[in-house]
């Protein structure tokens, strides 16, 4: 039986087993054994919706568990899209699991907020949180598994979509049996077969209505498309599969030899900023630089949701930009082209928090890792090099000063210049990224500005013949 929300209160498991059930039984022992998903003694979270594919999962799980002595946990996420058919899922999903003897859990998730705080669309924002949710939960109950319900169907879906994004390899090898503690015990099963083996069985299952809505690209595929392809290669399905999994394999061996290759380019790496060396990745080949690029953006935390014309973009910065040059990509990412390494940070830029320099006297500008030091002189032997250290007529500027990044309608009169210039305009002709002009530090007199540190001082406030005390100012990094 199905349909929208449909349910039923009892659950059968007949004990003469159909010749179906023997065949798809036979079928996920062999996807097990072959991918090694299962030792046996392991506590298992089955992730249930209670859609055909994850009733099925769970009635063979529990049919498997007395042969190989497992645990099973069963567990139903409210993704709260659904708030209508929400409560009737929950009462379905803890009745099958009760029937079958299989512990419940429910927990809710908000997608909707995940999606709009990652600039994410709804169905990516619900694997990822989604994905989260089922992790976490393992983790509180010490399930050694997570066993999800994804169909060589599935398989087929996630290749097709792939190939409308224009992924690469890695993308086109589809979904993997065994990802870390998940697996997937079905991925060699026709979706056909496991309603059939539903209805004979006369095992109840409830439909997800927004499954059946060509609102998203997956349901479009699903419902238009595959069957079209069907009817012209029935098998299309075993098809695919096979080829994404001679595509994972190879994935594999060049993994290995990508892991071996970025550890030798990294500088430097934190939890969201990686630094390579420059001059191989400007000679590397094409195919491996573009293979690296992805795995410095896999490991490093905050730098994912990289698509493939991104990593295309990426890589025309490393081989034809000049250095200081960036590109802004997803999720806040950003490519640096350095002077001899090559950035790739989600880090958020810093700003320059304003405070009071008294002269004499010191600020410590940790948000940027600067200080700036100020000075009375009698004398200046040298008026310094305007960047690092700058010299200014005391009794101009007065010796309560001001440290801030930049405001919006700043000016100034550049030294040597002596035209008033826009802040702004002068950042542009100094190439200083926009993502850094909020880090450079700005030294005011009241409302006017003094010295752009690490650049220039203004002509209105510069040492002359009639100078009698002169404020040095200094720049360093901080210990």
């Amino acid at each position: 039986m199905n349909g929208k929300s449909t349910s039923s209160n009892s659950t059968r498991i007949p004990g003469a087993e159909s010749v179906l059930s023997h065949i798809l039984l036979d079928q996920v022992v062999s996807t097990i054994r072959k991918n090694e998903m299962l030792r046996g003694g392991e506590k298992i979270l089955v992730g249930l919706s209670g859609g055909p594919d994850s009733v099925c999962l769970l009635h063979v799980l529990h049919r498997l568990r007395e042969r190989v002595k497992l645990d099973l946990t069963a567990l139903y996420i409210d993704h709260g899209l659904r708030p209508h058919e929400t409560v009737e899922e929950v009462r379905f999903c803890r009745q099958l699991s009760e029937g079958l003897s299989v512990g419940f859990m429910s927990t809710s998730i908000d997608v909707k907020t995940y999606a709009r705080e990652h600039g994410f669309g709804i169905q990516e924002a619900a694997r990822e949180v989604r994905s989260m949710t089922l992790e976490r939960v393992a983790y509180d109950i010490g399930a050694e598994k997570i066993a999800l319900g994804h169909t060589i169907d599935d398989q087929l879906e996630t290749f097709l979509m792939r190939i409308f994004r224009g992924s690469g390899p890695k993308g086109l090898s589809g979904i993997p049996p065994v990802r870390g503690m998940i697996i997937r015990p079905l991925l060699d099963v026709e979706r056909e077969d496991i309603e059939r083996y539903l209805r004979e069985e006369r095992v109840h299952f409830i439909m997800d209505s927004s499954n059946l809505k060509k609102d998203y690209l997956r349901n479009r595929i699903r419902l238009v498309l595959i069957p079209e392809m069907k009817k012209i290669a029935p098998h299309i399905a075993q098809s695919i599969a096979r080829m994404a999994d001679i595509l994972r394999e190879e994935e594999k061996y060049f993994e290995i030899i990508i892991a071996k290759t970025l550890m030798k380019l990294i500088s430097r790496k934190t939890d969201d900023r990686i630094e390579l060396f420059l001059s191989p990745l400007e000679s590397m080949n094409r195919v491996i630089l573009r293979r690296v690029l992805r795995k410095a953006l896999a490991d490093t935390r905050g730098l994912r949701g990289i698509e493939f014309i991104h990593i295309e973009n990426i890589i025309e910065l490393v081989k034809q930009g000049r250095q200081g040059d960036r590109i802004h990509l997803p999720g806040g990412v950003r490519a640096i082209k350095d002077y001899a390494t090559f950035v790739l940070t989600s880090e958020i830029p810093a700003t320059v928090s304003s405070c009071t320099l008294s002269v004499p006297g010191q600020v410590v500008l940790k948000e940027i890792g600067l200080v700036i030091k100020a000075s009375i002189e009698k004398t200046a032997e040298q008026y310094g090099n305007g960047k690092t250290i700058a010299v200014f007529d005391a009794g101009k500027t007065g010796t309560e000063l001001t440290v801030r990044s930049r405001r919006k309608g700043d000016f100034f009169y550049p030294l040597g210049f002596g035209k008033k210039k826009k802040l702004q305009d002068f950042f542009v002709d100094e190439k200083v990224p926009r993502d850094e002009r909020d880090a450079v530090p700005v030294v005011a007199a009241g409302d006017d500005i003094v010295w752009i540190a690490g650049y220039r001082g203004d002509e209105r406030f510069k040492v002359s013949q009639t100078t009698e005390r002169y404020l040095k100012i200094e720049l360093h990094k901080s210990l």
